[in-house]
C-alpha cells in the first residue's frame, strides 16, 4: 500500500476526471491539474471569464503579467452581475465597501480596504504599490489619497437591487456565510439574492493570477466582502499573503471564500511557500484546505474556501473546501476563457 505522504507528491498534470455542465449549461471539467502554455490568465469563479476577457488582450498583445491583472480588476469592477464593485450588495449599516490588492512577482504590492465611493479600488492599490512607502491603506486615509491621485469620488448611492435587498436583510438581520453562493446565478445581479431564507449571506471576490510571455507573474483580488458584514470588517482580499502572493521563482495563488478562514493560515503565502519544496499546485492548495479543515471539521463543511495556484512552469492546480469551487482559465488554446472545477476536501 502506497504511503499517503508519497501519494501526495505524485505528479497529475493534466488528468481529467468529471466532465459536466454548471447551472447555465456551461461544460467544464475537473482536473487535478493542468498545464498550460503562457501567456495565461486565470481567474476564479465562472465569472472569472469577465476578469480573463479584460486582461487576456494585453497579455495576447505582449503586455506585462501586472497591467493584465490590472485590467482584470476593473473588467470586474465595471461588471454589476460580479458583485465586486460599487453596484454589489452593502455591510449592514447600508455602505459599499472595497477592498483589493494587487502585487508583481518581483514582490511589489499594494492594497486598500474600507474603501467608500471608488469605482476601481484596484486600480488605487496599484497607485499605492508605485507611490508610497507602504503596502496598505485603509478607510478614510485611502480615500484621501485616491483623490489626490485623480480618482473621482462616487455618489456612493446603493442600486436599487442592493438597496432592496439590504432593506429585506434588516428584517431578520441573520448574517451566516453560504458556500459557493458566487456561482449561484452569474447573470442580472436580481438573480443573485443577497440573502436567503436560512439568514445565509452572499459574498463576492475576484482573484486573479497571469503570467505573461516573459515569464512574468502577477497578481490582483477585488471584493465587495461579506454582504452585509459588520462595518469596518476587512477580510484575506487586501491582504498580501492572505488572499494572494505572487514569486515569480515560484508562482502565484489567490483565493476566494470565507476570508477570515483563509487570513487564519496565511493562505495563499503558504501555498507558495509549499510549492517552493517542491508539492504541485494542487497538491499545496490541497495542504492549505488540509489546515482549514484540521482547525475546525464541523464548521469547515458548512462553508466554503477555494484557492487556485499557478506555477512559474505553467501548471495550474486549485483545491477547496467543498464541491463548487470553479477557476477560469484564458490563453492560446482557450482565447474564450474555459471553466474548470477543483477537486474538493468534503
Amino acid at each position: 500500500m502506497i504511503d499517503r505522504r508519497k501519494f501526495l507528491h505524485i505528479p497529475l498534470l493534466g488528468v481529467s476526471l468529471v466532465s459536466a455542465r454548471n447551472f447555465f449549461g456551461q461544460t467544464f471539467e475537473t482536473r487535478s491539474a493542468l498545464k498550460v502554455k503562457r501567456p495565461v490568465v486565470v481567474s476564479t469563479w465562472d465569472s472569472g471569464i469577465t476578469a480573463n476577457n479584460g486582461a487576456w488582450p494585453i497579455l495576447q498583445n505582449g503586455g506585462r503579467a501586472l497591467d493584465a491583472v490590472e485590467a482584470a480588476g476593473r473588467a470586474s469592477e465595471d461588471e454589476p452581475s460580479c458583485c465586486v464593485g460599487l453596484a454589489a450588495w452593502p455591510d449592514r449599516d447600508g455602505k459599499v465597501t472595497l477592498d483589493a490588492c494587487i502585487m508583481d512577482g518581483n514582490g511589489d504590492c499594494g492594497g486598500v480596504s474600507f474603501l467608500e465611493r471608488i469605482k476601481h479600488p484596484v486600480s488605487v492599490a496599484r497607485k499605492v504599490m508605485e507611490k508610497t512607502p507602504h503596502v496598505l491603506l485603509s478607510g478614510s486615509g485611502a480615500q484621501e489619497f485616491e483623490v489626490a491621485n485623480g480618482f473621482p469620488l462616487e455618489l456612493g448611492e446603493l442600486s436599487d437591487d442592493a438597496e432592496k435587498e439590504w432593506k429585506e436583510w434588516l428584517k431578520k438581520s441573520e448574517y451566516k456565510p453560504k458556500a459557493n453562493i458566487e456561482n449561484l446565478k452569474p447573470g442580472l445581479s436580481q438573480f443573485r439574492p443577497a440573502f436567503f431564507d436560512d439568514g445565509t449571506a452572499n459574498h463576492d471576490t475576484m482573484g486573479t493570477v497571469a503570467m505573461d510571455a516573459g515569464g512574468r507573474l502577477s497578481g490582483m483580488v477585488t471584493t465587495s466582502g461579506m454582504a452585509f458584514k459588520m462595518r469596518g470588517r476587512v477580510g484575506d482580499s487586501p491582504i498580501v499573503g492572505a488572499g494572494l502572493f505572487v514569486d515569480n521563482e515560484v508562482g502565484a495563488a489567490t483565493s476566494s471564500g470565507v476570508g477570515e478562514e483563509v487570513i487564519r493560515i496565511c493562505g495563499t503565502h503558504t501555498i507558495i511557500e509549499q510549492m517552493r519544496t517542491g508539492r504541485s499546485p494542487e497538491q499545496a492548495c490541497r495542504e492549505a484546505i488540509r489546515r482549514i479543515v484540521k482547525r475546525d471539521p464541523a464548521k469547515a463543511k458548512e462553508m466554503q474556501v477555494g484557492f487556485v495556484a499557478l506555477s512559474r512552469t505553467g501548471i495550474i492546480g486549485a483545491f477547496s473546501l467543498v464541491k463548487g469551487f470553479t477557476f477560469s482559465v484564458t490563453n492560446a488554446q482557450y482565447p474564450k476563457g474555459k471553466i474548470f472545477e477543483a477537486n474538493s476536501w468534503f
